[in-house]
């Protein structure tokens, strides 16, 4: 696997060498805004689905495991949950519901986790498709969305999943849904992210969101981290190798996924450029597309 490394170029020096000013005649720099970055976990188990497509259970707790520990730095799993969340916490969970779901297995397996590291099943909820109030009673979420491509926003994945959340979903695929990210500043959804969770064990890198064999393909992996658009340019980088390697050329998403960039810039979400993302990536190694 290639992880990005971070480039210092020239236009990169001329804007650090900018803000430095004259004082008596000496030449003294400003502070320069310290350097954004974020880290994303890939963890993948060449078992966690069998030949005839079905979930391997045993492997996927395992990995689920190991995702949050790496995402939170923990030693061990529970601490991994309680670094995120409280038992006090109203907590919900938002898988993708239909066309690609977010496999039931890999839901059931965060609130089973959630449980035993001491969160009360009853402050476990299903938020996706409930009224604003019921979110707004959420004190966290967990975004737990599909990987895949869709034929309104290039990718459907991490920002579309709270499209329902905004009481508007079809003006949000207005000018090539640019505007996901604002969803994720609304009052009653801004700042209660407490991790993204990638279901990539079967991702669709065409024709999405209905589901299309000729496009799905068994990665067999967990894609995660709390900086949501970090995590999306991770997802949206593996789409686009896939469609490469399919043609064998560039095959660019259409529309293109401006709200990625759009997310990063506009709406100050997080991290875009994949040179000041780092990967942590573990486990099977073929065919990563990173």
């Amino acid at each position: 696997m290639k992880n990005q490394a971070s480039i210092l170029t020239r236009r990169d020096f001329v804007r650090g060498t900018a803000s430095a000013i004259a004082v008596g005649g000496t030449l003294v720099r400003a502070s320069a805004a310290p350097a954004r970055s974020a880290t994303v976990v890939v963890v993948r188990d060449q078992k966690a689905m069998t030949e005839a497509l079905s979930v391997n259970a045993a492997a996927l707790n395992a990995m689920l495991e190991e995702t949050v520990k790496r995402v939170t730095g923990a030693k061990d799993v529970k601490s991994a949950w309680l670094s995120l969340v409280g038992p006090k916490d109203r907590i919900g969970l938002v898988p993708t519901p239909h066309l690609n779901p977010t496999h039931d297995e890999l839901v059931e397996a965060v609130k089973a986790s959630l449980v035993a590291a001491g969160i009360p099943e009853g402050n476990i909820v299903m938020a996706q498709g409930r009224s604003a109030s019921a979110i707004r009673e959420c004190t966290a979420l967990i975004s737990l969305p599909g990987l895949k491509a869709h034929w309104l926003t290039g990718i459907g994945t991490v920002l579309k999943n709270y499209i329902m959340f905004s009481g508007n979903p079809s003006a949000y695929h207005e000018a090539d849904s640019v505007k996901l990210g604002e969803i994720w500043s609304r009052p009653d959804v801004k700042g209660k992210t407490k991790l993204v969770l990638v279901d990539a064990l079967r991702p669709l890198c065409d024709k999405g969101p209905q589901p299309d064999p000729r496009y799905m393909w068994p990665y067999k992996g967990l894609i995660a981290g709390v900086d949501p658009v970090a995590v999306e340019s991770i997802c949206l980088k593996i789409i686009t190798e896939k469609r490469r390697a399919l043609r064998g050329e560039p095959w660019p998403l259409s529309p293109p996924p401006l709200c990625v960039k759009a997310a990063d810039v506009t709406h100050k979400l997080g991290v875009s450029d994949l040179a000041q993302i780092k990967v942590d990536a573990v486990g099977w190694n073929q065919e990563m597309l990173l």
